[in-house]
């Protein structure tokens, strides 16, 4: 299996810092890249972390704020010089449909790669289906119109050998019953669900910019992995309440309630230095899963299934 990691390129907020580039994250999904909103400075990240234009399939903004987008005319300009491959799909919200085709001709170049736009509308659902993953899309709650995404894998099944070995299913039979789904032996048809049961799919959620609201829950809902902002501390929960944000206490109890397994945190408003405190927030909130502060540059894997 090809790697499935998420590459963190930015983690500030409003306010790049010395130490934390405005956002920017890429998700490697086997043969496929999804990039999520290029901030201001995604193109350099991308070169500091390893990740060519080539890398990326889907361009995926949840909102036209500036942290979440202004990336995009370097990194468009960058898959068109750089003459990748394959067609580039990007999904944004429909309303910021100005604000894309501004960045993405704000400057004079050449076009040489197709580049898709699907924008998003009304409350989001399935805006893309390949035989790798289902790409799922949900409004959130922000002062300007705001999408998450989600992520999932279609389920498939694990074989049972101690069934297997019930039945005296051996050798290359295994391996037909696996492609055709049934295999016939002493008279009767032994069905691949007679030595197998359900594993489920993977799951992926990115849930940025946005106050508790039903699509974040719906979002994170019984996810491997989430990234979701944490822009605020606790003890500032007003400020987040007033400019639709999260504090580090609210994003773990929604990861707790939905079931996730590990919890990356990220988005950071430039009035705290100390990033221990995000942690140590939303271990007292109850989230006992793994769980990682994000830093630019660093990479995150999937967990492997359970």
């Amino acid at each position: 299996m090809s790697a499935r990691e998420l590459v963190v390129l930015g983690t500030a907020s409003q306010v790049p810092t010395r130490h934390r580039n405005h956002n920017g994250y890429l998700l490697r999904w086997d043969g496929d890249g999804l990039l999520f909103d290029p901030g201001e400075g995604t193109q350099r990240q991308m070169v500091r972390a390893g990740v060519a234009a080539h890398d990326i399939d889907r361009i995926c903004v949840t909102h036209f704020h500036g942290d979440h987008s202004l990336g995009l005319s370097g990194v468009i300009q960058r898959i068109n010089l750089d003459k990748v491959p394959h067609p580039v799909t990007a999904h944004y919200p429909a309303s910021g449909q100005h604000f894309f085709e501004r960045l993405r001709y704000a400057t004079a170049y050449r076009e040489t790669v197709p580049l898709t736009e699907q924008p998003i509308e009304g409350e989001g659902g399935v805006i893309a289906r390949t035989p790798a993953y289902t790409l799922h899309t949900a409004r959130l709650s922000h002062p300007v119109e705001s999408y998450g995404y989600r992520l999932v894998e279609p389920d498939g099944r694990r074989i049972l050998p101690e069934r297997l070995a019930v039945l005296g299913v051996r050798g290359a039979d295994i391996g037909r019953l696996q492609r055709e789904g049934a295999l016939e032996r002493d008279g009767r048809t032994i069905g691949l669900e007679e030595v197998s049961e359900v594993r489920h799919g993977q799951r992926f959620a990115f849930v940025m910019d946005t106050r508790l609201c039903e699509g974040a829950y719906a979002l994170a809902q019984g996810c491997d992995l989430l990234v979701i902002e944490s822009t605020f501390l606790d003890e500032d929960e007003s400020l987040a309440v007033e400019y639709g944000h999260l504090t580090a206490g609210q994003a773990a109890r929604l990861a707790t309630g939905a079931g996730v397994r590990h919890l990356v945190l990220t988005h950071f408003s430039q009035r705290y230095g100390d990033p221990s405190e995000f942690e140590r927030q939303a271990r007292e909130a109850g989230f006992e899963g793994e769980l990682t502060v994000a830093q630019d540059l660093m990479t995150v894997a999937v967990p492997k299934r359970g």
